[in-house]
């Protein structure tokens, strides 16, 4: 039963690959491309920006269309899309080469998601979706690391070209073995669906995304610059660092599966509640190695963690349109991922980058305020309606 979800997480690994495997190859594509690294970082905003302001939209006018036919062809979307990038003469065309896999990117993951639920029944939902985001996570814990290997040896077009390659064969994978599922007749229609936009607890949902993921990513995206400017870390030994981030993330996937069916919210208040708690102690335990490991542990463990479990309880405060609440918990977490990177960077810019912790667990600080608030609100059915 769960076969067709591995194929989807294994599709989705290659998937978020092609979104975050520019980070670690920009400042060589900068130079190959005649432009400073912090213009090439507007390729990362570009993408993160497109699939918040897209991702809802296209999520609800393709959620008739076969499941299969989507999968498929996102993968071989992203194909070429990451061969235009492997070619890209200049800025101009790599922004299209970034532009386009990012409309595709929030309809496969909010389809992939409310797919894996219906396979399996709704009250597997948080084990189904943690299959999900396992691809997610290993996307960052391998995808990203070996993207810039490859980018090391051979130049930054051949990772390009190797996630294209890949795309391609995962395109083929699931033409051959994923099932093909009919269009659902019990689709909501697409007024139906814009209904849940009227509802403040399901925008609050949403709203508290935005919070997490701008907390989470306050800090995270200049995790490596705090390694190396505060603890003093080598520049290898924060690539190993980040990967152990990563690695440990995989833990907090199993715990948040295990108790987010109970309860999403209050799976919430404990994950943010950790990050929180991770972020204050960051600049006392920065160098301390061993102080610093717990910390970063704990905060990899509830990051990976709130990944699904965000996912899950915007689904369920929507049941009668699970596939568009995902896709608008997709569209809040970038936008999250967007603002939490220009914060992270004027919390630098301005009060330096010891604060960084310190802003984000603010932020994060906000999450569990909005959460105690949605929990005394009322309570959607933990019914899940997939669309």
């Amino acid at each position: 039963m769960f076969f067709p979800i591995f194929l989807l997480s294994g599709a989705g690994f290659t998937v978020l690959t092609t979104e975050f495997l520019i980070v670690g190859l920009l400042p060589g594509l900068a130079r190959d491309l005649g432009i400073s690294v912090s213009q090439a970082g507007l390729l990362v905003t570009l993408f993160a920006f497109t699939v918040a302001a897209a991702g809802p939209l296209l999520t609800m006018v393709m959620s008739k269309t076969r499941r299969k036919t989507i999968f498929v062809g996102t993968l071989v979307l992203l194909g070429f899309a990451n061969l235009l990038a492997a070619f890209a003469p200049n800025v101009g065309v790599m922004a299209v080469a970034r532009f386009v896999p990012a409309l595709a990117l929030p309809v496969y993951w909010s389809l992939a998601s409310a797919t894996a639920v219906d396979i399996v029944g709704p009250e597997k939902a948080g084990k189904a979706i943690s299959v999900i985001t396992f691809g997610i996570i290993c996307a960052t814990v391998f995808g990203i690391p070996i993207g810039t290997l490859i980018a090391d040896a051979y130049g930054w077009r051949s990772a390009f070209g190797v996630v294209a390659a890949v795309s391609f064969l995962k395109a083929l994978m699931l033409q051959f073995f994923f099932p093909q599922l009919a269009a659902r007749t019990s689709d909501a229609s697409l007024r139906s669906q814009l209904i849940i936009l009227r509802d403040p607890v399901m925008l609050g949902h949403v709203l508290l995304s935005v919070l997490v993921f701008t907390g989470m990513f306050t800090a995270y995206t200049y995790l490596a610059d705090v390694l190396e400017r505060l603890a003093g870390f080598s520049g290898q030994l924060v690539g190993w660092t980040l990967m152990a981030f990563g690695v440990v993330g995989l833990v907090g996937n199993h715990l948040g599966a295990r108790i987010v069916d109970r309860s999403p919210l209050q799976a919430s208040l404990l994950f943010c509640g950790m990050i929180a708690v991770a972020m204050l102690a960051l600049s006392a335990s920065i160098h301390t190695h061993a102080a610093l490991a717990l910390v970063l542990g704990i905060w990899g463990m509830a990051q990976a963690a709130l990944f699904m479990v965000s996912h899950v309880r915007v689904m369920k405060a929507a049941p009668q349109a699970a596939a568009f609440a995902a896709s608008l918990n997709i569209s809040g977490a970038n936008l999250g991922i967007g603002l939490g990177a220009i914060l992270g960077g004027s919390v630098i810019d301005h009060l330096g980058i010891a604060n960084l912790g310190y802003a984000g667990a603010s932020v994060m600080g906000l999450s569990l305020v909005l959460t105690a608030i949605l929990l005394g609100s009322r309570q959607p059915r933990p019914t899940l309606c997939t669309n």
